[in-house]
């Protein structure tokens, strides 16, 4: 008669559970809640991230069919959740500042951005760091709650290890006690110590994929900050930048 594994495995990881001691099981308490949080920390990202990419996508198709670089701002258009149109809105509201000490956006706007004269560079500097700040708020927006993933990844094992180490140390404490080296008397309690092993493990794996995974899409996404914001640049440069003769 064949028994699955399903069922056996499950059997055997409640007997685990009912032999560990209590350290054990404030362990698993633990590791639990890590699970749960390096969970939730992984699914929010992904989401967040392809939220992020629809709206850049967006964002950047509409932004090269227009002729001007500023029109988009002119028209109030928003594209939340996008990295790169928070670096243009950040960009175009320095330069308006710079050019019409405004960023105010009403029916005049057109006419006071067609007469107004054109920045120095050195004005443009100050355009392009306004720039770069938005990167660096985008990328620790895109980067934020990592931590949890990366201490579930390093921290989990260990904290598992701990507790299979402190199992053990009690069941071989129990078993010189009662005078008695059989097997059967320690396995329960090895058991008991090695649940918490197994489940640190579960909760580092998954966690370190996806870890990985979102650490690769974040960089991605910075380095195409990075690529828009020397695009946005230029084209304010070839615009609206006088270099003089």
């Amino acid at each position: 008669m064949t028994t699955g594994f399903g069922p056996l495995l499950a059997i055997g990881l409640i007997y685990a559970f009912r032999e560990s001691t209590l350290e054990g099981k404030i362990i698993l308490i633990c590791l639990f809640f890590a699970s749960i949080f390096s969970w939730s920390v992984m699914l929010t990202k992904i989401r967040a991230l392809q939220h992020a990419k629809l709206q850049s996508r967006k964002f950047t198709g509409q932004f090269r069919r227009e002729q001007s670089p500023l029109r988009l701002f002119e028209r109030g258009l928003k594209f939340d959740g996008s990295p790169l149109f928070e670096i243009y809105r950040a960009g175009c509201r320095e330069l308006c500042l710079q050019m019409l000490g405004s960023t105010e956006i009403d029916e005049t706007f057109s006419a006071r951005l067609a007469d107004a004269d054109k920045i120095t560079p050195a004005q443009m500097r100050a355009v392009e760091a306004a720039m770069d700040r938005a990167v660096g708020e985008s990328a620790l927006k895109l980067e934020s709650q990592m931590i949890i993933l990366s201490t579930a990844v390093s921290g989990a094992p260990f904290l598992g290890l701990l507790g299979t180490v402190w199992g053990v140390m009690d069941a071989f404490s129990g078993v010189a006690q009662a005078g008695s080296a059989s097997l059967a008397a320690m396995a329960p309690g090895v058991a008991g110590a090695l649940i918490t092993t197994v489940t640190g493990l579960l909760v580092a794996i998954p966690a370190m994929f996806g870890y990985n995974f979102l650490v690769v899409s974040v960089r991605s996404m910075v380095v195409r900050s990075e690529n828009f914001t020397a695009e946005l640049a230029s084209d304010f440069d070839h615009k609206y930048v006088n270099h003089g003769k």
